[in-house]
């Protein structure tokens, strides 16, 4: 029946019937699976437990062979003597405990999370750096004796990274093997459906990591709309029939996308009394999900979004000494760049070589954005503002090149520098292009919540210019939400070899 839309002629298809009609066959089978998954050769608790003792034996060898490298291989660089393995004992010590310390704190140790293996190594690699930085600081505030080789932590540090990367990356391929995947894996099943089930749907389906077995959808409310269903999207039966589903395809968690409450209720201690997890895919939010996050105000929880990256000050603290490096460094080496094309422009077209041009900024607050002059003077007389198109007769010659290698765009680490613009960031829009837009594409204000960047996750996925924005926006909300600072160098990286509808 997969794909299909299952007709509902009964009237009762919203109730949820009672356990009495599944056979003592499906409820054996079910307990069978979940023994199976509790015993003590295959739990998965026991896998966490194994990933904790292989961080714990990587972390000290990074020690041992920070030490080595240090005090045999490196023992000239520096007026270091060649000290005895056991009066650096306590430091290496140390720092197994508090590098463990970092791991852990970025919530790796979780049954739920053993299969992704590159949201692991992401984690790691920040705890690495973060325990590297700290671990020194540490050291040379306490004046311990022997003092701390700033050389042994950088070594450290890189051993640690290179060393958990490997066993990680032996350990996930040890674990994908169907016997261990089988008991990994969370038996998922969706209650009703709508837009957000179909973007979930199609997210754990394309999961590299596997962490997710989709089993199919239950019908809540009488589906017909058989255009809107995924023709992969298995049904599995209805509502009333959820006790029987559950036995029969031995579901590990609930994802309720459209249910009235008393049902959505009633579910809900379903799977408390049958150790099912419960998830809701709540449809009132639509952007910054996220930044999702249940508090509670005199007494009365509340779900809402009041959490995004860049409302930390330590994130936004850490994000502007990147602009502020990154924009001085940029001026410097693109000097010789800025005159050369400087001069070609004058050369082409007479002055002016730079171009000020108004945009939206943080919060919508206004600027003038700087670039080298890449069209001709009069390119919007008459016409007004609008779009750079593929071949545009607008561009000078050397207009053409400076936007296909976005040379044009240099100037604007002056902007970066003055704090109006980061390097990496939705892209700032002119207000007479973009007047209209909040009002006609969901959510486009929203992507003023940062500072606009020089190029930005959109960018380098090719929507620039003339392009469709309802992705563009979805890329910039995506930014938004996952924001860190290695995210932002990958995307700067990207930059110089990502330049579709760059003209």
């Amino acid at each position: 029946m997969s794909g299909a839309s299952p007709s509902n002629s009964k009237s009762d298809r919203m109730l949820i019937g009672t356990p009495g009609a599944v056979t003592g066959n499906l409820l054996q089978k079910l307990e069978e699976r979940r023994a199976l998954k509790a015993s003590g050769t295959a739990s998965p608790h026991l896998w966490v437990l194994v990933s904790v003792l292989g961080d714990l034996v990587m972390a000290i060898a990074a020690g041992y062979a920070a030490y080595w490298l240090r005090f045999h291989s490196l023992k000239d660089f520096g007026n270091w003597d060649d000290l005895a393995l056991r009066q650096y004992t306590g430091h290496m010590t140390l720092g197994t405990l508090t590098l463990l310390l970092a791991i852990g704190w970025q919530g790796i140790y979780h049954r739920n999370v053993l299969l992704r293996n590159r949201w692991i190594a992401s984690k790691m690699a920040k705890a690495v750096l973060i325990w590297t930085l700290g671990f020194l600081a540490m050291t040379l505030a306490l004046k311990l004796t022997p003092p701390i080789s700033r050389v042994f932590v950088a070594l450290n540090g890189s051993c640690a990274l290179l060393l958990l990367l490997s066993w990680r990356l032996i350990f996930n391929l040890f674990l994908h093997q169907p016997a261990r995947l089988k008991t990994l894996q969370q038996r998922t099943l969706f209650v009703g459906w709508n837009e957000d089930a179909q973007r979930l749907w199609n997210t754990l389906s394309t999961d590299k990591a596997h962490a997710f077995e989709l089993i199919g959808w239950v019908d809540a409310s009488g589906w017909r709309d058989s255009q809107a269903l995924p023709s992969n999207l298995p049904f599995v039966g209805y509502l009333e029939d959820i006790h029987r589903v559950i036995a029969r395809h031995e579901v590990d968690m609930i994802v309720v996308a459209d249910l009235p409450r008393q049902q959505l209720v009633e579910l809900a201690n379903i799977c408390e009394r049958e150790m099912i997890q419960f998830k809701l895919a709540p449809s009132v939010f639509r952007i910054f999900v996220s930044g999702l996050s249940l508090e509670t105000i005199a007494g009365t929880p509340v779900l809402g979004v009041n959490r995004l990256p860049l409302d930390s000050t330590l994130n936004v603290f850490l994000k502007r000494c990147l602009d502020i490096v990154g924009a001085v460094m940029g001026l410097l080496l693109s000097a010789p760049l800025i005159a050369f094309f400087g001069f070609m422009v004058w050369w082409e077209s007479g002055r002016p070589i730079f171009y000020h041009q108004r945009r939206w900024g943080m919060n919508g607050v206004p600027f003038e954005i700087i670039k080298i002059r890449s069209m001709k003077l009069d390119a919007e007389a008459g016409k007004g503002a609008q779009w750079c198109v593929q071949d545009d007769p607008r561009r000078l010659k050397v207009g053409a090149f400076m936007r296909k290698w976005n040379i044009d765009e240099v100037p604007q680490f002056w902007n970066v520098l003055k704090g109006q613009m980061s390097l990496v960031g939705p892209r700032p829009e002119r207000p007479e292009l973009i007047a209209a837009f909040k009002h006609e594409i969901p959510h486009y204000n929203a992507r003023h919540h940062a500072k606009p960047g020089m190029t930005g996750w959109a960018q380098v996925k090719g929507l620039r210019g003339d392009t469709d924005l309802s992705e563009r926006i979805k890329c910039d909300l995506w930014y938004l939400e996952n924001w860190s600072l290695w995210l932002d160098i990958q995307i700067m990286f990207l930059t110089f070899f990502k330049r579709d509808n760059a003209y």
